[in-house]
């Protein structure tokens, strides 16, 4: 495969449940990029309008990581996965209006074909927030993860889950409420924190990291949306395991080995591979 994929399609049909309002979005004269190389003319907007939301609190990789991301197109076999990275830029009129990036790693590795899509980053323009395209944002990766899967040589009907790590609740931290609880009106689970301490890496630059004693990974929860299954109220410990070896499989390829050992380390805690683990609610 070589070149851009079709354009993302509104396709109702992966909608979350409780998406279905952005059907009334107006989408005549939206402009949906996508991104698969960093020499995309429009690559250093869409970088520069992530990394100013989420650079400062260390939640976003450098450039050069992102632009050896982008060259996995349209998929790089990595220990039985294949990854994907792309970046979604979207303008009314020339002008941005929203930007997301997202991963994509499809496996066989336990001998059944699925693709787990790791949500990363979501930028919406202030005024286009309760519009309906936030929810839109939330569907088309899993465009992606079908073309990921066919690269790949998968199943596209193959399971997909999508997966966003997001900070614990806090009723002080508004900003931080308010997009749990819109993950939660779309429909999107988490999986109960008290029972899998999931962490994500330290993203300080290595010479911090050092200076400091070594990494500091940070306590996330997993918010999850298995598509086809969001009614379901529990998960195996072995479907958990899969999804956060898919993270770490992707974080692995630009975080230094000492940073990820910890990480690794952390999955001999969670659960047995046959027990139930509930599913809550994000805001809980």
């Amino acid at each position: 495969m070589a070149g851009d994929e079709t354009s993302l399609q509104f396709l109702t049909a992966d909608l979350a449940p409780g998406d279905s309002r952005s059907t009334e979005l107006t989408q005549g004269d939206l402009e949906v990029a996508r991104i698969h190389s960093s020499e995309h003319p429009l690559f250093a907007a869409a970088y520069a309008g992530l990394w100013t939301e989420f650079g400062s609190p260390g939640e976003m990789e450098p450039r050069a990581v992102i632009e050896q991301r982008l060259a996995w197109y349209p998929a790089e076999a990595l220990h039985d996965c294949w990854l994907r990275y792309e970046m979604v830029f979207v303008q009314q009129r020339g002008q941005r209006i929203a930007v997301r990036d997202h991963t994509v790693v499809a496996t066989r590795r336990y001998g059944i074909a699925e693709a787990v899509v790791h949500l990363s980053h979501a930028l919406v323009d202030p005024a286009w927030r309760r519009t309906g395209l936030a929810g839109w944002l939330r569907a088309w990766p899993l465009q992606t993860a079908r073309e990921t899967l066919a690269a790949a040589g998968l199943p596209v009907t193959a399971p997909i889950t999508l997966v966003a790590e997001m900070e614990h609740p806090d009723p002080q931290a508004a900003d931080r409420m308010i997009r749990l609880n819109a993950y939660e009106k779309a429909g999107f689970q988490k999986i109960d924190p008290s029972v899998v301490q999931y962490f994500q890496p330290d993203f300080r630059p290595p010479e911090i990291i050092d200076a400091s004693g070594g990494p500091r990974p940070l306590p996330f929860s997993l918010i999850v949306r298995r598509v086809g299954r969001e009614s379901e109220a529990v998960i195996r410990g072995a479907e958990v395991r899969e999804i956060v070896e898919c993270l770490y499989t992707i974080y692995g390829t630009s975080f230094r080995e000492q940073e990820m050992t910890a990480l690794r380390r952390s999955l001999d805690t969670y659960p047995a591979g046959d027990r139930e683990i509930a599913l809550v609610a994000p805001s809980r």
